[in-house]
């Protein structure tokens, strides 16, 4: 699904509302195959707070991308897909149980019109709201986190058990996550305890630190994502902290050290055989961006690249 302005050869990209890539802002899911919604909480924060603008940030940004994937046999996501942005979902600011709450039917109701959900957080709370809407639909995920952090602490600031660093704990309590076919990749930097990394495995997620996914390659692990994904039903979570804060530095809690913009990409455009049922891109605080806007920008084009990742699935697998 395509609007007169999604064409920047015919209309210049300052031109109308900042939807994703100038695409037409819908309320109607019928007929889509994929829908870019923006999550825009940041209630769950435990540093820089401002995850909340994120969403029309990354819109913004978006005008600066082409439909054509070359990395995925020049793939039009367009002509394969029918997409649209369906606006933000509700949130409470403030208020995290709550805000999870609305983002969670939100989700639920694009899922369940058959709908994929292609989110712009919010910090990184927000996933788990996600998973446990698509979790009602398919059962138990496969997941893929790029991050820096585990996110799977158990409590956060006089006991909270909810907050962006507990996410994925929290998902493997409510069954909503498969961690035996789940893994996390990037997680580096300084530790609060030793267990902090040990903490994932211990709940049954595969890990790869930023060390080790220089050591093996990034073919080599992309082979390895789908091989423990192996076809189920996946989500993708992209914290935009897997990034080095040199390529990224609007996220909220960043951390020297990691890929670089072009290594990031890579990884993204050698996924091949995910059954992708959801998806986001996390933790932009674009008030710490430059005037550039770097951050923002790489957010919207690693979202490109999941709409190829998609689109070239369902044109590899007939689906």
């Amino acid at each position: 699904m395509t609007s007169p302005l999604s064409d920047s050869l015919v209309t210049p990209r300052f031109c109308g509302l900042p939807t994703f890539m100038r695409l037409p802002l819908v309320t109607d899911l019928t007929g889509l195959d994929a829908a870019i919604v923006g999550i825009p909480s940041d209630s769950g924060a435990p540093y820089r707070s401002g995850a909340r603008f994120a969403p029309n940030a990354v819109r913004s940004m978006s005008v600066m991308l082409r439909p054509i994937n070359p990395s995925r046999n020049n793939i039009n996501v367009f002509e394969t897909l029918k997409i649209a942005d369906v606006g933000d979902s509700p949130v409470v600011p403030g208020y995290e149980i709550e805000s999870l709450q609305m983002i969670e039917e939100t989700i639920h109701h694009i899922a369940a019109a058959g709908v994929v959900p292609f989110a712009i957080g919010g910090d990184h709370s927000v996933t788990l709201a996600e998973l446990r809407a698509l979790a009602k639909i398919h059962g138990p995920l496969a997941l893929v986190q790029f991050d820096s952090h585990s996110d799977t602490w158990d409590k956060y600031f006089a006991d909270q058990r909810y907050s962006a660093g507990t996410p994925f704990r929290r998902a493997v309590e409510e069954n909503i996550v498969d961690p035996h076919h789940s893994i996390q990749i990037g997680l580096r930097g300084s530790l609060f305890r030793t267990t902090d990394i040990t903490q994932s495995p211990d709940l049954g997620y595969k890990v790869l630190t930023t060390d080790e996914l220089f050591q093996q390659g990034i073919s080599e692990v992309a082979k390895q994502i789908a091989e423990h994904t192996k076809g189920r039903p996946t989500f993708i979570t992209f914290d935009m902290d897997f990034v080095d804060p040199a390529f990224a530095p609007a996220v909220e809690t960043p951390e020297a050290g990691g890929p670089s913009s072009r290594e990031a990409l890579q990884l993204l455009r050698e996924l091949k055989n995910i059954n992708l049922v959801g998806c986001d891109v996390t933790e932009i605080s674009p008030a710490y961006d430059g005037p550039g806007q770097i951050t923002s920008l790489l957010g919207a084009t690693v979202m490109l690249e999941l709409l190829a990742l998609l689109a070239s699935y369902r044109t590899n697998t007939g689906v």
